[in-house]
């Protein structure tokens, strides 16, 4: 969603929302806008006067203005001149505090910049002089300024403002993708996971399929196994993983584990996370969390043994001794010598990459390569008795 949701493998950005029309279009990301880098400091600039038209006039050509001379997508208040064209607007509001015209400038203004608060009062203050309209640009960007206030509230932790952004922006925009995703993810958080299925239903009736919405709605269903402070822990830990915050990732998802040991989705995030990381005592006790729930798929038995051989080896030691045995069955039998010298190099005391070394190299009929390869894996592991009858076979040379 945005940026801000992915999931099992697709990692990346979900949802994208267009919500003003030009010259106020530049759909809002995911994210609560952020201030770019700004120009200096520039001398204070005298109150804007004239009349309230004239007022208007000034804030809507300074707005262009703003809008040619500044990188686009960095619209903020504290540019000079999108600065002088919101103080332009209050000053026309000011003098006439009814005007519907005069409010719409305000508050198109202030979503463009990004300055969501005032965004928030400025819709407000219209929308008392006339009611808001169903479906119009107008509701759909003051939805777009409660979605980025709400998630700002999530981001600092604050739930409950969260939610009731979240809610306001429903409100005005009820087919808003992002406030339904994430009002289901902070009811998912809060315990409420009826409250949370529904949301994502709504979500998923506009998107459907999407991998990453039908993984929470899985979530929410089954979440009341593993209890609030568990799931909640689940769904920031993921949240940290999309933003590259992976060893805060990874705690998180050890301490959902540790919440909920019944939590098999825990153990298995926790455990691919700390395989990424090159964790590999942490990547064990992760799956061996895993494996030992009635969940438990291949793959997680799979990579336990992948940790279980990193923590004695190293977990670069064993990729590269599972990638050639991989070139090795494909029938690339100089990519697999290459792999299997890469994963004895790496850790010298790999008996099976030496042994697999030595096969190799006793096919291509290299047997002194061969016999020394043979060699280092009996002298490791004196009871192999398949390298210690192929040790011999090559030092005859045959």
């Amino acid at each position: 969603m945005s940026k801000h949701l992915t999931f099992p493998s697709a990692r990346t950005a979900l949802l994208s929302l267009a919500l003003l029309s030009a010259p106020l279009a530049a759909a809002q990301d995911a994210a609560p806008a952020q201030p770019a880098a700004q120009p200096a400091a520039q001398p204070a600039t005298p109150a804007p006067t004239g009349t309230p038209a004239s007022l208007a006039a000034q804030a809507r050509s300074l707005a262009e203005q703003a809008r040619a001379t500044y990188p686009k997508g960095s619209a903020n208040i504290d540019q000079t001149l999108w600065k002088q064209a919101a103080a332009a607007a209050e000053a026309a509001v000011g003098a006439q505090p009814q005007n519907a015209e005069y409010l719409r400038l305000r508050a198109q203004i202030y979503t463009e910049v990004g300055f969501w608060r005032q965004a928030e009062r400025s819709w407000n203050a219209l929308f008392k002089v006339q009611a808001p309209t169903p479906g119009s640009d107008d509701t759909k960007a003051a939805a777009n300024a409660q979605y980025n206030l709400g998630y700002a509230a999530y981001t600092l932790n604050q739930p409950s403002q969260a939610e009731a952004a979240f809610k306001t922006c429903l409100e005005l925009d009820p087919q808003n993708l992002l406030c339904l995703t994430w009002a289901a993810r902070t009811a998912l958080e809060a315990g409420n996971y009826a409250q949370a299925s529904a949301l994502y239903d709504r979500a998923l009736a506009q998107k459907a399929g999407d991998k990453t919405l039908v993984y929470f709605r899985g979530l929410a269903q089954s979440a009341s196994r593993y209890g609030p402070a568990a799931t909640r822990a689940f769904s920031r830990a993921y949240g940290d993983r999309d933003a590259g915050r992976k060893p805060k990732a990874l705690a998180g998802f050890q301490e959902a584990a540790r919440s909920a040991p019944n939590f098999t989705e825990a153990w298995r995030e926790g455990g691919r996370l700390a395989l990424e990381l090159n964790d590999a005592p942490a990547a064990l006790a992760a799956f061996q969390g895993a494996v030992a729930l009635p969940g438990a798929s291949a793959a997680d038995r799979f990579n336990l043994t992948l940790a279980q051989e990193g923590v004695q080896y190293g977990l670069g030691a064993v990729r590269a001794y599972r990638a050639a045995y991989a070139k090795y069955t494909a029938g690339d039998k100089p990519g697999a010598e290459a792999g299997f010298l890469d994963a004895a190099t790496q850790n010298p005391n790999y008996a099976k990459a030496w042994a697999w070394l030595g096969r190799v190299r006793y096919e291509a009929k290299n047997f002194t390569g061969a016999a020394e390869a043979y060699g280092r894996a009996v002298a490791l592991d004196p009871n192999d008795k398949g390298s210690a009858y192929y040790l011999r076979l090559a030092g005859l040379g045959k």
